[in-house]
Protein backbone atom coordinates (compact mmCIF):
# COMPACT_ATOMS: atom_id res chain seq x y z
CA UNK A 1 0.00 0.00 0.00
CA UNK A 2 1.31 3.46 -0.85
CA UNK A 3 1.80 5.81 2.09
CA UNK A 4 -0.73 8.60 1.92
CA UNK A 5 -2.11 11.45 3.98
CA UNK A 6 -5.90 11.69 4.16
CA UNK A 7 -7.48 15.14 4.22
CA UNK A 8 -10.84 16.39 5.44
CA UNK A 9 -12.10 19.79 6.61
CA UNK A 10 -14.77 20.83 9.11
CA UNK A 11 -15.46 24.48 9.94
CA UNK A 12 -11.96 25.68 9.16
CA UNK A 13 -10.10 22.79 10.79
CA UNK A 14 -8.12 20.68 8.31
CA UNK A 15 -7.56 17.10 9.47
CA UNK A 16 -4.48 15.33 8.07
CA UNK A 17 -4.48 11.56 8.67
CA UNK A 18 -1.34 9.46 8.41
CA UNK A 19 -2.72 6.62 6.31
CA UNK A 20 -0.19 3.83 6.02
CA UNK A 21 -1.53 1.32 8.56
CA UNK A 22 0.31 -1.61 6.96
CA UNK A 23 3.59 -0.05 8.19
CA UNK A 24 2.03 1.35 11.38
CA UNK A 25 2.41 4.81 9.84
CA UNK A 26 6.18 4.55 10.02
CA UNK A 27 7.95 7.64 8.72
CA UNK A 28 9.03 6.54 5.28
CA UNK A 29 10.53 8.94 2.76
CA UNK A 30 7.19 8.85 0.93
CA UNK A 31 5.05 9.58 3.99
CA UNK A 32 7.29 12.44 5.15
CA UNK A 33 7.04 14.03 1.71
CA UNK A 34 3.26 13.58 1.57
CA UNK A 35 2.78 15.16 5.00
CA UNK A 36 5.10 18.05 4.17
CA UNK A 37 3.16 18.72 0.96
CA UNK A 38 -0.16 18.69 2.84
CA UNK A 39 1.16 21.14 5.43
CA UNK A 40 2.39 23.42 2.65
CA UNK A 41 -1.12 23.47 1.19
CA UNK A 42 -2.58 24.28 4.62
CA UNK A 43 -0.13 27.15 5.05
CA UNK A 44 -1.27 28.73 1.77
CA UNK A 45 -5.02 28.29 2.33
CA UNK A 46 -6.60 31.23 4.20
CA UNK A 47 -9.68 29.12 4.96
CA UNK A 48 -7.65 26.76 7.16
CA UNK A 49 -7.77 28.04 10.75
CA UNK A 50 -5.99 25.07 12.37
CA UNK A 51 -4.63 21.63 11.50
CA UNK A 52 -5.35 18.35 13.29
CA UNK A 53 -2.76 15.62 12.75
CA UNK A 54 -4.15 12.13 13.33
CA UNK A 55 -3.91 8.60 11.92
CA UNK A 56 -5.62 5.47 10.69
CA UNK A 57 -5.00 2.10 12.34
CA UNK A 58 -3.89 1.31 15.87
CA UNK A 59 -0.60 3.22 15.76
CA UNK A 60 -0.20 6.97 15.37
CA UNK A 61 3.39 6.54 14.19
CA UNK A 62 5.94 3.77 14.76
CA UNK A 63 8.97 5.99 14.12
CA UNK A 64 11.30 5.83 11.16
CA UNK A 65 10.55 3.24 8.49
CA UNK A 66 13.63 1.02 8.67
CA UNK A 67 13.04 -0.28 5.14
CA UNK A 68 12.54 3.15 3.56
CA UNK A 69 13.87 5.75 6.01
CA UNK A 70 13.60 9.45 5.22
CA UNK A 71 16.81 11.43 4.92
CA UNK A 72 17.51 13.12 8.27
CA UNK A 73 17.29 16.50 6.53
CA UNK A 74 13.74 15.69 5.41
CA UNK A 75 12.65 14.85 8.95
CA UNK A 76 14.28 18.02 10.26
CA UNK A 77 12.42 19.98 7.61
CA UNK A 78 9.08 18.39 8.53
CA UNK A 79 9.46 19.13 12.23
CA UNK A 80 10.47 22.71 11.51
CA UNK A 81 7.52 23.08 9.14
CA UNK A 82 5.10 22.13 11.94
CA UNK A 83 6.74 24.56 14.34
CA UNK A 84 6.81 27.39 11.79
CA UNK A 85 3.31 26.94 10.39
CA UNK A 86 1.41 30.10 11.25
CA UNK A 87 -1.60 28.05 12.30
CA UNK A 88 -1.99 25.80 15.35
CA UNK A 89 -1.25 22.11 14.78
CA UNK A 90 -3.02 19.68 17.11
CA UNK A 91 -2.09 16.01 17.44
CA UNK A 92 -5.03 13.61 17.89
CA UNK A 93 -3.79 10.19 19.00
CA UNK A 94 -5.92 7.08 19.43
CA UNK A 95 -3.11 4.54 19.16
CA UNK A 96 0.52 3.97 20.02
CA UNK A 97 3.49 6.27 19.41
CA UNK A 98 7.10 5.23 19.11
CA UNK A 99 10.46 6.88 18.46
CA UNK A 100 10.20 9.43 15.65
CA UNK A 101 6.44 9.65 16.12
CA UNK A 102 7.13 11.34 19.44
CA UNK A 103 8.97 14.05 17.53
CA UNK A 104 5.76 14.79 15.65
CA UNK A 105 3.87 15.07 18.95
CA UNK A 106 6.44 17.43 20.41
CA UNK A 107 6.42 19.63 17.30
CA UNK A 108 2.64 20.07 17.53
CA UNK A 109 1.29 22.97 19.56
CA UNK A 110 -1.30 20.86 21.37
CA UNK A 111 -1.40 17.07 21.69
CA UNK A 112 -4.26 14.90 22.97
CA UNK A 113 -4.51 11.12 23.24
CA UNK A 114 -6.79 8.41 24.50
CA UNK A 115 -5.90 6.95 27.88
CA UNK A 116 -5.09 3.62 26.20
CA UNK A 117 -2.30 5.06 24.04
CA UNK A 118 1.28 4.06 24.83
CA UNK A 119 4.58 5.79 24.15
CA UNK A 120 8.26 4.82 23.96
CA UNK A 121 11.58 6.23 22.79
CA UNK A 122 12.85 2.94 21.34
CA UNK A 123 15.90 4.28 19.48
CA UNK A 124 18.40 3.16 22.12
CA UNK A 125 17.27 -0.45 21.71
CA UNK A 126 18.31 -0.58 18.06
CA UNK A 127 21.68 1.11 18.57
CA UNK A 128 20.83 4.73 17.72
CA UNK A 129 19.68 7.82 19.64
CA UNK A 130 16.60 10.08 19.44
CA UNK A 131 18.79 12.72 17.84
CA UNK A 132 16.70 14.69 15.34
CA UNK A 133 13.47 14.52 17.34
CA UNK A 134 15.31 15.98 20.34
CA UNK A 135 15.12 19.32 18.55
CA UNK A 136 11.44 19.39 19.57
CA UNK A 137 11.27 16.94 22.45
CA UNK A 138 13.92 18.32 24.81
CA UNK A 139 12.66 21.93 24.95
CA UNK A 140 9.11 20.81 25.75
CA UNK A 141 9.51 18.02 28.28
CA UNK A 142 10.64 17.39 31.85
CA UNK A 143 14.39 16.69 31.66
CA UNK A 144 14.68 14.33 34.62
CA UNK A 145 11.88 12.03 33.49
CA UNK A 146 12.96 12.23 29.86
CA UNK A 147 16.39 10.91 30.86
CA UNK A 148 14.80 7.68 32.07
CA UNK A 149 12.73 7.05 28.96
CA UNK A 150 15.50 8.05 26.53
CA UNK A 151 17.98 5.68 28.17
CA UNK A 152 15.73 2.66 28.78
CA UNK A 153 13.27 2.61 25.88
CA UNK A 154 10.51 1.73 28.37
CA UNK A 155 6.87 2.11 27.46
CA UNK A 156 4.80 4.66 29.37
CA UNK A 157 1.12 5.53 29.36
CA UNK A 158 -0.88 8.61 28.42
CA UNK A 159 -1.18 10.13 31.92
CA UNK A 160 2.60 9.87 32.24
CA UNK A 161 3.00 11.48 28.81
CA UNK A 162 0.90 14.40 30.07
CA UNK A 163 3.06 14.70 33.19
CA UNK A 164 6.28 14.61 31.14
CA UNK A 165 4.99 17.27 28.74
CA UNK A 166 4.60 15.24 25.56
CA UNK A 167 0.81 15.50 25.74
CA UNK A 168 -1.45 18.39 26.63
CA UNK A 169 -4.26 16.12 27.79
CA UNK A 170 -5.54 12.54 27.70
CA UNK A 171 -9.09 11.22 28.00
CA UNK A 172 -11.16 8.12 27.40
CA UNK A 173 -12.70 9.95 24.44
CA UNK A 174 -10.08 12.11 22.75
CA UNK A 175 -12.66 13.94 20.65
CA UNK A 176 -14.49 15.05 23.78
CA UNK A 177 -11.20 16.40 25.09
CA UNK A 178 -10.48 18.22 21.84
CA UNK A 179 -13.94 19.75 21.40
CA UNK A 180 -13.41 22.82 23.62
CA UNK A 181 -9.89 23.27 22.24
CA UNK A 182 -11.08 23.33 18.63
CA UNK A 183 -13.98 25.60 19.59
CA UNK A 184 -11.51 28.03 21.11
CA UNK A 185 -9.37 28.01 17.97
CA UNK A 186 -12.40 28.62 15.76
CA UNK A 187 -13.31 31.63 17.90
CA UNK A 188 -9.80 33.11 17.62
CA UNK A 189 -8.63 35.44 14.86
CA UNK A 190 -6.15 34.11 12.30
CA UNK A 191 -3.77 36.97 13.08
CA UNK A 192 -4.05 36.39 16.81
CA UNK A 193 -3.34 32.69 16.42
CA UNK A 194 -0.37 33.25 14.11
CA UNK A 195 1.32 35.82 16.32
CA UNK A 196 0.64 33.94 19.53
CA UNK A 197 2.04 30.72 18.08
CA UNK A 198 5.17 32.60 17.05
CA UNK A 199 5.59 33.83 20.63
CA UNK A 200 5.35 30.27 21.89
CA UNK A 201 7.76 28.70 19.37
CA UNK A 202 10.48 31.36 19.13
CA UNK A 203 12.65 29.81 21.84
CA UNK A 204 12.18 26.29 20.46
CA UNK A 205 13.20 27.44 16.99
CA UNK A 206 16.29 29.20 18.33
CA UNK A 207 17.72 25.97 19.74
CA UNK A 208 16.35 24.05 16.76
CA UNK A 209 18.41 26.09 14.31
CA UNK A 210 21.46 26.04 16.58
CA UNK A 211 21.54 22.25 16.92
CA UNK A 212 19.91 20.90 13.72
CA UNK A 213 23.09 20.33 11.72
CA UNK A 214 24.91 18.56 14.56
CA UNK A 215 21.99 16.30 15.41
CA UNK A 216 21.35 15.46 11.76
CA UNK A 217 25.00 14.43 11.41
CA UNK A 218 24.76 12.37 14.59
CA UNK A 219 21.66 10.58 13.31
CA UNK A 220 23.32 9.75 9.98
CA UNK A 221 26.45 8.46 11.71
CA UNK A 222 24.56 6.25 14.12
CA UNK A 223 22.22 4.75 11.51
CA UNK A 224 25.22 3.74 9.39
CA UNK A 225 27.05 2.08 12.31
CA UNK A 226 27.55 -1.65 12.81
CA UNK A 227 25.55 -1.66 16.05
CA UNK A 228 22.60 0.03 14.37
CA UNK A 229 22.71 -2.49 11.53
CA UNK A 230 22.57 -5.30 14.07
CA UNK A 231 19.81 -3.56 16.04
CA UNK A 232 17.63 -2.94 12.99
CA UNK A 233 18.16 -6.48 11.71
CA UNK A 234 17.25 -7.92 15.09
CA UNK A 235 14.13 -5.75 15.22
CA UNK A 236 12.98 -6.85 11.77
CA UNK A 237 13.72 -10.49 12.62
CA UNK A 238 11.89 -10.14 15.96
CA UNK A 239 14.86 -11.33 18.03
CA UNK A 240 17.07 -9.87 20.72
CA UNK A 241 20.04 -7.86 19.51
CA UNK A 242 23.49 -9.32 20.12
CA UNK A 243 24.19 -6.97 23.07
CA UNK A 244 21.17 -8.01 25.17
CA UNK A 245 22.38 -9.59 28.44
Amino acid sequence: MTATVGRTRTRGVETLSLDSPDTRNALSATLVTALADALTDCAKDPDVRAVVLTHTGTTFCAGADLRDPPHPDALVGLLRQILELRKPVIARVTGHVRAGGLGLLAACDIAAATTTATFAFTEVRIGVAPAVISLCVIPRTDPRTLTRYYLTGERFDAPEAVRVGLLTTSADDVDDALAPILDGLRRSSPQGLAETKQLLTTRVLETFDRDAADLTALSARLFSSAQAQEGMTAFLQRRDAAWVV
